[in-house]
């Protein structure tokens, strides 16, 4: 059955690991290093590409791209779950956050941190 939103994604990663017992390696330390682990893999058939090419990506290496950014997302999840993090209220709050220190009139068309801004909230 197709999962059709992120509660439903967060039972089913969280079930998948319970029926495999690994929840005793699934603490925040190990999902956080294994969220890294692929978040590099996902960066590895980028390396050595320009900027128009890692957008006209060839259908193999789409393929794969689409398989590591699963994997970022099932162990961001899983360390949401062991964490008791609502992803979604994280990420409504994150962007109102980011809302104050990149106001549109400051940041539009720019790639500066917010400190080079001058709108530190």
């Amino acid at each position: 059955m197709p999962i059709q939103d992120l509660h439903e994604l967060s039972h089913r990663v969280r079930a998948f690991g319970h029926a495999r017992d690994w929840q005793q390696y699934h603490t925040p330390k190990n999902l956080a290093s294994a969220l890294i682990v692929e978040a590099a893999e996902l960066l590895e058939p980028f390396q050595w590409l320009t900027a128009e090419e890692s957008l006209n990506l060839p259908a193999d290496t789409h393929e794969a791209v689409r398989q590591e950014m699963a994997d970022v997302l099932i162990y961001l999840v899983s360390m949401a779950n062991c964490l008791d993090i609502d992803l979604i209220k994280a990420a409504e709050d994150k962007l109102a956050l980011n809302a104050q220190k990149y106001p549109v009139e400051h940041a539009r068309g720019s790639a500066k941190k917010y400190t080079e801004l001058g709108t530190q909230p």
